[in-house]
């Protein structure tokens, strides 16, 4: 502690990014400073002012860092980024499974179309959202797409045709794809659906009832009645949209919260002018269950930070405690870095915000209720578990791995996690099997085991599960053996099998079991409890991601072996068609001129690329019927 304090005296006044590491070098916390120097030494005073979390976090401190910024704006960017990939144990940290669904306008193809994306790029394209959901995305593109006749279909298919598909023939497309309808009408249909996602709707409505008129008077009857269908599919869209402020043309995200001892819950209402389109949960466990004096200025800020690394920012962001204003003006700087534009950060005084507050503090009381009911159901849960395999600790971390692999062939495995019970996707690993030939799972598991837990960096689970009943157990506890881990608890899950003939009446099925070292006969748990569930759960979800990774290996094999017969066509240019196009029916529908103007292609090379693969059937892309059904 004495050489840290010492360390940090010859910290540069400047602002700039400080991490903070113990004893094995391991990131343990992030954070940003105006002056380096005076914000680190602050750690280490005797000040009464600590909350309980700084005061356990300084125990664990042996190394501090510093990376340099030019502004204290660009700390907070930076602090964000690092956050988010090192994922330190006592920072504030967002636990999204996935990233939001936006809507994305690709506006700068000659015909655009719509998108579900899930990633804002700076690519020129439109994105609208945050959504609630990839599902309720899904449905406002079809929407979209039926009412303003906006193409759907991929860009090689739609480079391809040379008559129209039946999308146009049943009266939902215009077949841009053969000149039916000009660049301009077009552009005008999809100008139409932009002005509705950016809630422009009179001005769409009145737009469409000229276009009516137009149309009639005419006498071009059946456009005139596409788009009376289009203004009634409209209004009966906007009648179930909720409304908060009729006469906003500004987008504003609301941010409220409701927590107590276990944690808090973050609920942020998406509204773009004047309608709800969404809301979103964040819930934020307490770093140190002992330290409920946690500053809420310090979390939500850190919050409101690493939230808007990754979506889009709005107009207005109004936050349920206030700030104060020069913290207000320095994230309003750091909102206007990311999204390039003017942006208010404000804690309400105005009966508006005051209501669209108590909207976002009502959900979130709500929603930290269920939370919390879920919460102590995976506890308990977890409990019986523990108690049921006889377990020193609580299995907050659990392992699972699944072997998978088509005729012996691609051979590959998945490491997933549970943390409290629930996945944690930044946690699963993908392996390809190295050492092992043929469709031997045994010997792959333990090819596995072994390469896993060589990593010292990676946090030990309180239990190991593995699929495939004692053979596989007994492979486990010799790999785990091989590299000093026996300590660690591991079981054996053996799938339910079906059982009878085809005479009996009813189908019948064993129950899963769950065999123990040392023990002869397996436990089991009650099909409907929380216990059961969890280990199901993380045995169902190894097996998804094993299969999903080997289809995608095969897929890739596939098409590799595939280009091996085209004379001409050698490993650079094959990974740069590999590259662009990704699979054999993507390249089957692409034009001669699209494979030619790749770099080192060429027109001859490209036909005879398309010659090849038109003689070849392509791969059906169905289960894989030859991989375990049981996961490892």
């Amino acid at each position: 502690m004495d050489a840290v304090k010492e360390k940090v005296k010859e910290f540069p006044q400047t602002p700039g990014v400080y991490l903070m590491k113990n004893a094995a070098e391991k990131i343990i916390y992030v954070g940003k400073a105006k002056n380096l120097r005076a914000r680190v030494r602050s750690y280490f005073t005797d000040s009464k002012d600590h909350s309980a979390k700084t005061r356990f976090l300084v125990k664990q401190i042996e190394f501090v860092d510093y990376i340099l910024t030019n502004t204290e704006v660009e700390a907070f960017l930076l602090e964000a980024s690092l956050i988010k990939k090192h994922r330190p144990k006592y920072n504030i940290r967002l636990k999204d499974d996935k990233a939001y669904p936006y809507i994305r306008v690709s506006v700068t193809d000659q015909f655009p179309r719509l998108y579900l994306a899930r990633k804002v790029k700076k690519d020129g394209a439109i994105y609208f959202g945050p959504y609630t959901s990839g599902t309720a995305v899904w449905g406002t593109i079809r929407f979209l797409n039926r009412t303003f006749l906006i193409r759907d279909c991929k860009d090689s298919f739609f480079a391809s045709r040379s008559r129209p598909c039946m999308t146009h023939q049943i009266g939902r497309c215009t077949a841009p794809c053969v000149d039916l309808i000009g660049i301009e009408d077009y552009r005008r249909d999809v100008d139409s659906a932009v002005a509705f996602l950016r809630g422009n709707n009179k001005k769409v409505l009145k737009d469409l009832a000229g276009r009516m008129k137009e149309a009639a008077a005419g006498e071009r009857f059946e456009a005139a009645a596409r788009l009376r269908d289009s203004i009634e599919a409209i209004k009966k869209v906007l009648e179930r949209q909720a409304v908060v402020n009729d006469t906003s043309e500004i987008d504003q995200d609301v941010i409220g919260f409701h927590g107590d001892e276990r944690g808090t819950l973050l609920e942020t209402i998406h509204i773009r002018q004047g309608r709800v389109i969404g809301n979103r949960q964040h819930f934020l466990p307490l770093v140190d269950p002992g330290s409920p004096d946690e500053d809420a200025r310090e979390w939500l800020t850190s919050f409101v930070n690493q939230y808007y690394e990754d979506n889009i920012v709005p107009d207005e962001v109004l936050l349920a405690v206030d700030l104060g204003v020069d913290l207000m003006r320095l994230l309003e700087a750091v909102l206007k870095e990311r999204g390039g534009h003017d942006v208010v950060v404000r804690f309400p005084t105005d009966n508006n915000g005051h209501k669209l507050l108590d909207m976002a503090n009502s959900n979130a009381t709500s929603h930290f209720a269920s939370y919390v009911s879920k919460s102590e159901r995976k506890q308990k849960g977890l409990e019986e578990i523990q108690v049921r395999l006889k377990l020193e600790k609580l299995p907050r971390r659990i392992e699972c791995y699944d072997i998978s692999n088509f005729q012996g062939q691609e051979s590959v495995a998945s490491q997933v996690v549970f943390l409290d019970g629930t996945p944690s996707k930044d946690d699963y690993r993908r392996y390809k099997i190295k050492t092992v030939e043929g469709a031997n799972d045994f010997a792959s598991m333990k090819e596995v085991l072994l390469r896993r837990f060589r990593h010292a960096e990676w946090e030990d689970p309180q239990l190991i599960v593995v699929d495939g009943g004692k053979g596989q157990l007994g492979v486990a506890l010799e790999a785990l053996k091989e590299v000093g881990k026996s300590d660690l608890c591991v079981v054996g899950l053996a799938k339910s099998r079906v059982k009878g003939s085809f005479s009996d009446q009813e189908i019948a099925a064993t129950e899963e079991r769950f065999f123990l070292p040392g023990r002869q006969n397996p436990v089991t748990f009650p099909a409907g409890g929380e216990a059961f569930q969890i280990l199901v759960g993380i045995r169902d979800e190894a097996h998804r991601f094993a299969i999903t990774y080997h289809r995608k290996l095969r897929e890739a094999t596939s098409l590799e072996s595939e280009l091996d017969f085209v004379v001409g066509l050698g490993e650079k240019r094959k990974r740069t068609l590999l590259k662009k196009f990704g699979t054999l029916e993507e390249i089957r529908a692409a034009q001669a001129e699209e494979l030619a103007e790749l770099p080192g292609f060429n027109r001859v090379l490209a036909e005879r690329i398309l010659l090849q693969l038109s003689e070849t059937p392509d791969v059906a892309d169905g289960e894989d019927t030859s991989a375990r059904t049981e996961e490892e």
